[in-house]
Order: structure tokens, then C-alpha cells, then sequence
């Protein structure tokens, strides 16, 4: 490019612009610059392979783009000759104005961009711009030479430059301005600043050139014309705005896909957690936190089987099962109260856990009952040195509401492979135990065979409970609760009964404390619920509508979900909560464990209705009695069997009966067996009676055969609230404990 002399006005062509075409350019040049920052954050943000083809796709839009605004802006140069373009110098500037905005982007897409980026990538960026322009201005072929205004030229270039580095800046601003309303209002504007320098830097270099009066311009037959105009709007506007679109899409799409993924990773964070609370209630003992039987017997098989598989390979040191039970632990519960009751078993299992190993597991299994397993222990004298610490630990003072006071411990120890079976090595253990509490208590025994006796029976008689369920041998009897003022039938007590194929009705007392210590208790309690909610929804399809009570077990009190599990019972059997009455222990009710606690609360929510078995026999809060949505109290049979003798066993039933109506609770006393004990308790007040007196506890259809009138000698009727026809039963039932109409 040359620089003659500036020849005289009059050596010169008129030129002129068109305006229309002018604003179209302008138009191109701020929808190209828009588009531009909106592909530099795309650019930025994408991960690394979707980057690299914003960047490629980025390129040759900006490019288009940029060099559209341009090309209008040499159409809309007008001059008294006919004025055309070559197709190789137009390409080429095209790629010029490419070239540019792949080095602008690829900027952009830097984690940071500094002061020396932004310099070196303006000269480059301007040096691209001036070559599209001036490349540009070659493809427009002259017969004479243009003639070059040198001062121009230079400042259109450095407009250029700056135009270039102020994009970068405008690049780098926006990409770290977080995301708001305002960010588009801020591109607007930063838009219309790019187009104005783009603008800028173009007619300046337009202004720079003159062409001397008579040339022709010989590319005339080429690219130019009206419609080539028309065309380079339309295409590259909609190529611009098509980009823009997807841009926002995908931007759009991302956002949604982050909110997504922040919101899964939430949910599956809070999954987690639930999960692992859930696994923490169902392995965990509640009141110490130690692992309970369930995860007892798990790391016991886990063990099993790594030293069996050791054991193939060479010698292998044995593991041991200590079972504890504390000494003395019941006189100080009665006596103090369960509040203390439990600190004294936190206090047990945290001094059990500091003298075991890490290896070890120490969990409870009962109330005062403890297990602990001994991985890697070389001889039975390892396992001796471990129940001398124990008992040296337990044997140390507790501090209980401000006394001082010591308990005991016995412990059996069971080492395998040396002490029999590996499926009865807790029955093992807990046979010894009761060996050492024979012998005195505060001791150890190590498990010998005499005592596999009575191991081997609570093993065998837990493993046929196991299976009693499945084989259809349990059943619930039904004991009738009598109104004592109008001698008839207000509902009855459910009671389990087991009847085994070979040793025949197995009592209570024999396998209930067997399901307790064996871990069946809780499976035993949930077919308690689900049968006599059944056996009442099929009596009130017979025409009777029974009020049933079924007794609650610590264990089950202290399980999470019980209050569901009853819940689902009776609306899976369409009885009436109301109906169904839970009776707890004297002992069990006045628990202040939160687990207790809680259980009892959701119970009283569901509308389920409360009774305080065996009152008088433990230690009882009056205010928290208060507190509990108890119905009915239960008088120990103990009291009721001396009342015909012993005047104090009268006034402490007569205490209770008072009580209990000043609370405003029904009393009823249980194992009335002589009309002696009858007449007392009715002369009390004692609102309902139960006992061999009245009946024995009898099958399902038994009760129902003395509803529909097949019944004893002088028995008593059923209450009239409770026998009648279906359009009877439809109406509201009488709340369970409730005397009748």
C-alpha cells in the first residue's frame, strides 16, 4: 500500500455512503458483538471438549459477523463509477476477520486473563481487523490507483487495536460477574460499545481512501449489487441470531442441569444420611448407643468365617464369647428409679468398651445383659484376664442421684473351637454365666460340657420359636374383663399361647423370657398385633364388637416404628383405634428413656389407648403418670390374692382405686379368683374384674360362641354395646376402657 501525495479536490471522485445500508452495518456490528460475549462465557464455562467446539463454532460467527459488518460497509460506499468486489481478496478477508475472533475467544476461554494477554492479544486482534478491512479494500480492483490518507490509515488501525482491547476487557468483566438480571443490561451496553468501535475503526479506514477522478473500477462484474446486500443481512442476521438462540438454550440447559445435579447430590445426600440413621436405629441399642444383638451376631458369623478360612491355612489364634450380666442391678432400678437405672447402663457399657480391644464388639442384648466378642485370643487364660478387668471395672462405685452405690457382674466365657458348636456358642456362654451367678455372683465360669444341658434345651427351644410362627403354632386366648357394677362383659385380654407338636402347651413363663433373651420378642409382639387386629375385624363381621388389650414388651417399646407398625395393622384390618387397648408394665411406663418415651407419646397420637399393667409393684412418678394417655391401671394380682387375708393388701387397693379415679383413669384388678375377692374389689369401686373367677383365657371362637348365647352356667353376658346386627356395629364405636351406655 502506498502513500502518494494527496492530489488536488478536483483530481478526485465524489463518494458518498448510503445510510440505509450504513444503519444495517451498524445494526450487524452490535448483534455480532452481543453474540460474541454471549459465545466468550459459553466458551469459558463449557468443560474442555465442549469448549473447543464453542470455540471453533464461536470463531467463524464472530468472524462472519464482524466481516459482514464490514462488507456492508463497502456496499454502502457509493461512487460515479459502477463498483464491484473479486471473490479471492473478499474470502480472504473473511478469514482475516476469523482469525481474529479465534484469537479473541481463545482468550476468553482462559482461567485468567491478565494485563500482558490483553496487550498482545489486541495487537493481534487489531492486526486481523485492519487485515480484513484493507484486504477488503484489494478485492475492490481500480484502474487507478486509491489513494491513501496515511494519518487516517494509522488511526483507523489503532482503532482497531483499542477496539480489540477493549472487548478483551469487556470479555474478561463479564465472565466473572455473577449471574443476575443485570448481566443482560450490561451486554447490551458492552455490545453497543464493540459495535461503535467496530463502526469506528471501518469508516475511518473508508475515510482514509480517495480515488482519483476518471478511475474505473474493474472488478465491476464481480461480487456487489443490491441484492448481494439483501443477502448478506439476511443470512448472516439469521446466522447470528440462530447462534445467539442456542447459546441462551444452552445455557438454559446447563443451568437446569446444575440445579438438577445440586439437587440430586442433596437428595442423595440427605438419602445418605437416612440411611445411615436408619442403620444406626436398627443395629444400635438405643439407651448406650452399643450394637445390639442384631449386630452382635453378624461381626460374630463375619468372624466365624475369617477364622475358619485361617484355620485351613495353618494355626490360628481363637475367639471368644464373654456374656455379662450385672449383679445387683434390679434392687437399684426399684429402689432409685429407672432414670437412674439407665445412667448406671450407660455408665456399665461405656467402662465395658474402654476395657475392651478395638477389635472387640461389645453390645447389649437385653436389659442388663451384655455380649463381647474376642477376636485373635491365643488360649482361654487371654479371655481370664479380660473378665478380671471386667469385674475390677464394674466392681468400681456408681454415682447415682447424688449416692454412692456398687453393683456386681457375672460372666461366662465360651472359646472356640475349644468349647463346643459354633452355632451355640451364645448359648454357651450364657449357660456359664448362669453358672458363675449360682456360684455366688461377682465372678467368671469358663463354659465346661455339663452345662451344655441347659444350654442345649434354651437353644433348642429358641431355634423351634423361630419356627412357630411359620408353622401356624401360636394362637392368642381371650380373657374376658368384667364391669363389676353390671357384671358383663366390657372386652377381653389377649393372651399367646404356644402349642408345640412334641412337648405340648409350652407356657409364657418358659418361652417368652427364652424370645427375649434370644432376640424374638419383637418378631413375637408384631404377630400379636397383626392377629388380634385381625381376630377383631372378623368378630365384627360375626356381630361382635370387641374391645381387645394386648401387652407391649419393653424391647418392643424401645423399637423405632412400633407406633406405625399398629397403626398399618388396624387400618390393613378396618378397626377403629379406639378399639385396641396396650398394656405396659408398671416399670416399663414409668422408663425415661427417650426411645420409651417417644413410642408411648406416638401411641397416644394414633388414638391408641393406654393400661398400667402390675400397678403397685415398682417405682411410680405420680406426675409423670400424670403426663401418660393411660386409660385404665391394672392391679397387681399380687395385692388382689392377699385381699381376703391381710388388711394392708385391702388399704393399698383401696389407695390405688382412688387414685385412679381422682386421675380419671379405670381400675382393673387382675386374678380374681374366689367371689370373696369379687365382693371386695365391686365394694372398692374397682371399675372391672378379670380372673379365673370369671373364665379362663379361651380361643377366638369360643368367646364367640358365648356371645351368640352358647355360654357357661352362670357367666356373665356380653355388654350391649358389643353385640348386635351389622346396621348396629355401623355406628360409632364406645372408645375401648370407656364405661358402657
Amino acid at each position: 500500500m502506498s502513500f502518494p501525495p494527496l492530489p488536488d479536490a478536483t483530481a478526485l471522485m465524489p463518494s458518498r455512503h448510503d445510510p440505509l445500508v450504513v444503519a444495517s452495518s451498524f445494526a450487524i456490528a452490535v448483534l455480532s458483538s452481543y453474540v460474541t460475549l454471549d459465545l466468550a462465557r459459553r466458551v469459558h464455562a463449557a468443560q474442555r471438549h465442549i469448549g473447543v467446539v464453542w470455540w471453533a463454532a464461536g470463531s467463524v460467527v464472530m468472524g462472519t459477523g464482524i466481516w459482514a459488518m464490514h462488507f456492508l460497509g463497502m456496499q454502502a460506499f457509493e461512487l460515479p463509477v459502477a463498483l464491484g468486489f473479486t471473490g479471492g481478496f473478499t474470502l480472504a478477508s473473511w478469514l482475516a476477520a476469523v482469525a481474529a475472533s479465534a484469537m479473541a475467544l481463545g482468550l476468553a476461554s482462559l482461567p485468567r486473563v491478565g494485563r500482558w494477554h490483553i496487550l498482545v492479544g489486541a495487537a493481534f486482534m487489531g492486526a486481523g481487523i485492519s487485515g480484513m478491512h484493507y484486504i477488503g479494500m484489494l478485492a475492490m480492483k481500480m484502474s487507478i490507483d486509491i489513494i491513501w490518507n496515511p494519518v487516517l490509515v494509522v488511526l483507523s488501525i489503532a482503532i482497531a487495536v483499542v477496539a480489540s482491547a477493549t472487548a478483551l476487557l469487556i470479555f474478561r468483566w463479564l465472565i466473572h460477574l455473577r449471574q443476575d438480571r443485570r448481566r443482560a443490561w450490561y451486554q447490551a451496553v458492552a455490545a453497543l460499545v464493540m459495535g461503535l468501535a467496530i463502526c469506528g475503526m471501518h469508516y475511518t479506514g473508508m475515510a482514509a481512501a480517495s480515488f482519483p477522478e476518471g478511475a474505473v473500477c474493474l472488478s465491476a462484474g464481480g461480487l456487489g449489487g443490491a441484492g448481494l446486500t439483501a443477502m448478506v443481512v439476511l443470512s448472516t442476521g439469521m446466522l447470528l441470531l440462530s447462534t445467539l438462540f442456542t447459546s441462551v438454550l444452552d445455557a438454559r440447559l446447563q443451568s437446569t442441569a446444575r440445579q438438577l445435579n445440586a439437587s440430586l447430590q442433596e437428595s442423595n445426600a440427605r438419602l445418605t444420611a437416612a440411611n445411615a440413621q436408619l442403620q444406626k436405629q436398627a443395629f444400635a441399642d438405643p439407651l448406650t448407643l452399643l450394637p445390639n444383638r442384631l449386630l452382635f451376631e453378624d461381626r460374630l458369623a463375619h468372624a466365624l468365617r475369617l477364622l475358619d478360612r485361617s484355620r485351613q491355612r495353618s494355626a490360628a489364634p481363637r475367639l471368644a464369647v464373654m456374656f455379662v450380666d450385672l449383679d445387683g442391678f434390679k434392687p437399684i432400678n426399684d429402689s432409685f428409679g429407672h432414670a437412674a437405672g439407665d445412667a448406671i447402663l450407660r455408665s456399665a457399657a461405656e467402662r465395658l468398651r474402654q476395657q475392651a480391644r478395638d477389635s472387640d464388639t461389645v453390645a447389649r442384648v437385653g436389659g442388663d445383659e451384655f455380649l463381647i466378642l474376642l477376636e485373635n485370643v491365643d488360649d482361654p487364660a487371654d479371655c481370664l484376664a479380660v473378665a478380671n478387668r471386667l469385674l475390677n471395672a464394674l466392681g468400681q462405685p456408681f454415682e447415682v442421684a447424688g449416692k454412692t452405690v456398687q453393683i456386681a457382674c457375672s460372666i461366662g466365657i465360651v472359646v472356640y473351637p475349644d468349647h463346643g458348636e459354633r452355632d451355640k456358642l451364645v448359648a454357651n456362654a450364657d449357660a456359664a454365666m448362669y453358672a458363675a451367678k449360682r456360684a455366688g455372683g461377682n465372678g467368671y465360669a469358663l463354659f465346661e460340657s455339663h452345662m451344655d444341658s441347659d444350654a442345649t434345651a434354651q437353644l433348642s427351644l429358641q431355634q423351634d420359636l423361630r419356627r412357630a410362627i411359620a408353622r401356624g403354632e401360636l394362637a392368642l386366648h381371650y380373657q374376658p374383663k368384667i364391669d363389676a357394677r353390671r357384671g358383663r362383659i366390657n372386652g377381653v385380654e389377649a393372651l399367646l399361647r404356644w402349642r408345640h407338636p412334641q412337648r405340648g402347651n409350652v407356657s409364657p413363663a418358659e418361652f417368652i423370657p427364652v424370645a427375649e433373651r434370644f432376640g424374638l420378642i419383637a418378631q413375637l409382639g408384631n404377630w400379636v398385633i397383626e392377629e388380634a387386629c385381625r381376630q377383631m375385624a372378623a368378630w365384627n363381621w360375626d356381630g361382635l364388637r370387641m374391645r381387645v388389650a394386648i401387652n407391649l414388651s419393653a424391647y418392643q417399646l424401645r423399637e423405632s416404628g412400633l407406633a406405625e407398625r399398629i397403626r398399618d395393622a388396624l387400618r390393613r384390618h378396618g378397626v377403629p383405634a379406639s378399639h385396641l387397648l396396650c398394656e405396659i408394665t408398671e416399670s416399663v411406663a414409668m422408663e425415661d428413656t427417650r426411645a420409651t418415651q417417644r413410642t408411648i407419646e406416638e401411641l397416644g397420637r394414633i388414638g391408641v389407648y393406654l393400661s398400667i399393667d402390675d400397678f403397685g409393684t415398682g417405682y411410680s412418678s405420680l406426675y409423670y403418670l400424670r403426663s401418660l394417655p393411660a386409660r385404665q391401671l391394672k392391679i397387681d394380682r399380687s395385692f388382689v390374692r392377699d385381699l381376703e387375708e391381710q388388711e394392708d393388701a385391702r388399704a393399698v387397693v383401696d389407695a390405688v382405686v382412688r387414685l385412679a379415679h381422682a386421675l380419671g383413669l379405670r381400675v382393673v384388678a387382675e386374678g380374681v379368683e374366689t367371689a370373696g375377692q369379687r365382693d371386695i374389689l365391686t365394694a372398692m369401686h374397682c371399675d372391672e374384674l378379670q380372673g379365673f373367677f370369671f373364665a379362663r383365657p379361651m380361643p377366638a371362637d369360643a368367646l364367640l360362641a358365648w356371645a351368640g348365647g352358647d355360654k357357661p352356667a352362670g357367666a356373665a353376658d356380653f355388654s350391649p354395646s358389643m353385640i348386635g346386627s351389622y346396621a348396629e356395629l355401623s355406628g360409632t364405636p364406645q372408645p375401648c376402657g370407656a364405661a358402657p351406655a
